[in-house]
């Protein structure tokens, strides 16, 4: 009985799904492998390098999977995650957010002096002065002009305002101009294609070499094909799939590898069912969505809200069979990444059956 417990709490190879505690999220090995292997093809038929966004797993074994299978490096969010990848062999890392502090710029700098291929983004002067001050006395660091292709989010706005702080980098000490990145809005290829390549004819008049064009997104990934000048592409949610890319018509639910694995404790009314997993099991984002979840099995109920440690479900339209008090379900969440954060470690599973278990290697590391 005691070793019951203990493998429910901390799950081992052989261990059946079905047995776990929970709240709990679940790999289904097959869907992720062959969600690595179907965006690889894509990209190598293509000609395209391709990055992986680690941001979506957080663990070192799973990005060398997506290596293996033929990704040319990786993208990190944070200078802390990549620090955990490097750790781990990666060599070519590249960060894209704007890096500012001086404790940042110290651990950049030893990160740069420690693996060979690191590379960040700037979108702005003072990005590229604040890099070159701190720079001009360490190991040259690769820097990328990040611009607003109409994500508008972070980067320049124009290719001229673009060619002007590549410029700026190729001539500042202690930099290295690297090429040109994008997180841009999906559907939107020709405006990716048409700012990217102005960019680059201006930066060739001028004698520049522009070595990556780095576009992006998961939502973009079937469209990276149509940005021509672009020379990788960057992406993440792809490894797991969830309800966004569902809905995004990217995958079915069949390639959604990610489950919560969610408990009923309680049946207070017929139309009411309450888990065990809230906004510290699923996350609340909603990403467009009125719901926070997908139930699998039970398409017709609703995950309607959610509290820390409850989430309550309508099963007023459901039309069949609803979930009983003790009986375990499984659901889609809206946006995986975000799940990933809320865990220490991951469990994978082959048919029902625990695989492994891989910890969250960088869980939490958000500066």
């Amino acid at each position: 009985m005691a070793h019951h417990i203990a493998s429910e709490i901390s799950p081992r190879p052989g261990d059946r799904i079905d047995d776990l505690s929970t709240p709990r999220p679940i790999i289904d090995e097959d869907r992720m492998a062959a969600n690595i292997a179907r965006v690889q093809s894509y990209m190598d038929a293509h000609g395209l390098n391709f990055r992986p966004h680690i941001k979506t797993h957080k663990i070192p074994a799973l990005a060398s999977a997506q290596v293996k299978a033929g990704a040319k490096g990786v993208n990190c969010q944070k200078i802390t995650e990549a620090e955990v990848f490097a750790d781990a062999g990666f060599e070519d890392i590249l960060v894209t957010f704007n890096i500012i502090g001086p404790e940042k710029l110290v651990r950049l700098s030893t990160l740069n002096d420690r693996i060979a291929g690191l590379k960040v983004v700037a979108d702005s002067m003072v990005m590229v002065d604040g890099l070159s001050a701190h720079f001009a006395t360490w190991k040259p660091l690769a820097v990328l002009v990040e611009c607003d292709t109409g994500g508008g989010r972070c980067g320049v706005q124009s290719p001229e305002e673009a060619a002007v702080l590549a410029r700026h980098i190729a001539g500042k000490p202690g930099l290295i101009f690297g090429g040109l990145m994008t997180y841009p809005k999906p559907n939107s290829a020709a405006a990716i294609q048409a700012f990217l390549a102005e960019t680059i004819s201006l930066l060739k008049r001028d004698g520049i070499e522009c070595p990556i064009v780095s576009s992006g997104g998961t939502p973009s990934l079937y469209e990276a094909h149509l940005v021509t000048a672009a020379t990788e592409h960057r992406a993440g949610t792809y490894i797991y799939n969830d309800r966004s890319m569902v809905r995004a018509g990217h995958c079915d639910e069949e390639d959604c590898a990610m489950h919560i694995l969610a408990t009923i404790v309680s049946r207070p009314t017929p139309n009411r069912a309450v888990i065990d997993a809230g906004s510290k099991a699923l996350t609340s984002d909603l990403l467009g969505f009125s719901d926070y979840g997908a139930v699998v099995g039970y398409p017709q109920a609703v995950i309607t809200n959610l509290s820390e440690e409850h989430g309550v479900i309508d099963l007023s339209k459901c039309s069949g069979s609803r979930p009983v008090i003790g009986e375990k379900i499984r659901i889609i969440p809206n946006h995986t990444c975000v799940v990933s954060n809320l865990y220490d470690r991951m469990v994978f599973h082959r048919g029902g059956i625990v695989t492994r278990v891989e910890d969250v290697a960088a869980r939490g590391l958000v500066w």
